[in-house]
C-alpha cells in the first residue's frame, strides 16, 4: 500500500551485504573468499549434491581477505549447491547464503 512520505522519517539503514565472493577459476575446487570489512564467526559450509548426506564443514572464524578453497572433487559441480552459514559479530545474527558452481 502506497503511503505519504514523511519528511521527518529517517530512511531505513542500508542492506547488508554479503561479504562472500566465489572464484570460480576450477569448477572442482571454487575458492570462497571472505571479501568483506569485517569478520565473519563459527563459519560453516554446508555443500549437498542430491547424495544420500549432507557434507558439513566447520571454518571457524574467516578474516578479510582470507581465501579458503572447497574441494568437490566427490561432486558433479553441476549437482553442487553450497550453503555457507556465519555469525556477524557487529550483531549476533546468523545469516546464510546459498550458491552454484
Amino acid at each position: 500500500m502506497l503511503r505519504a512520505i514523511d519528511p521527518t522519517e529517517l530512511p531505513p539503514a542500508p542492506a547488508y551485504r554479503v561479504p562472500w565472493r566465489v572464484v570460480r577459476a576450477d569448477a572442482s575446487h571454487p575458492t570462497l573468499m571472505n571479501d568483506g570489512r569485517e569478520t565473519a564467526d563459527f563459519v560453516r559450509v554446508f555443500r549437498s549434491d542430491g547424495g544420500p548426506s549432507e557434507r558439513t564443514q566447520l571454518w571457524g572464524q574467516v578474516l578479510p581477505p582470507e581465501e579458503i578453497d572447497l574441494c568437490l572433487c566427490a561432486s558433479d559441480p553441476h549437482e553442487v549447491v553450497v550453503t555457507v552459514a556465519w555469525f556477524r559479530p557487529v550483531d549476533g545474527l546468523e545469516y546464510v547464503w546459498r550458491f552454484v558452481v
